[in-house]
């Protein structure tokens, strides 16, 4: 029972707050999900379309997309099969280094992205932004920075 004494306990304020991001999480990246069914895509394929769509080439190596996603190999494989089913990326060799796969987005996955992009907007304000000042839009923001960082992820991009 030494873990009660030497457990840094939450303050009633930390505990607030976790909890209520606990809570709030799950359901709020369901609603997300839900509001880009009607593209077929998942969360998880919007994000790898948005990601490949900002590339200035429009694709990336496998390995730095998985770190980026923070997928391991198999879990991109995966991730990656339905889009390539769906025709909305490929893997391609890198003409560069043979030993490299290189996911790309298609002009398909570019245009259902695009047609997505509005109602994922929509969604994200729906549910997240316009219930919150822009004061704690910014606190926002640096938070998941600093969580981030504690988890090794490089900050987002403004």
């Amino acid at each position: 029972m030494a873990w009660m004494t030497t457990t840094r306990w939450l303050t009633p304020d930390e505990m607030h707050a976790w909890r209520a991001f606990a809570q709030v999480n799950g359901p709020l990246l369901a609603a997300l999900e839900s509001d880009l069914t009607d593209h077929g895509l998942s969360l998880g394929d919007y994000e790898v379309l948005v990601l490949l769509s900002e590339t200035t080439d429009h694709q990336m190596r496998m390995c730095d997309m998985s770190q980026h996603l923070g997928l391991s190999p198999s879990g991109l494989t995966r991730r990656l099969d339905g889009l390539v089913k769906a025709g909305y990326v490929e893997r391609l060799p890198s003409t560069a280094d043979r030993r490299v796969m290189l996911a790309t987005i298609t002009r398909i996955g570019l245009d259902t992205m695009a047609r997505a992009v509005p109602d994922h907007v929509a969604s994200v304000r729906l549910h997240l932004i316009d219930r919150l000042t822009p004061q704690q839009i910014e606190v926002l923001g640096t938070i998941f920075d600093n969580v981030g960082i504690g988890l090794g992820r490089t900050p987002a991009i403004p």
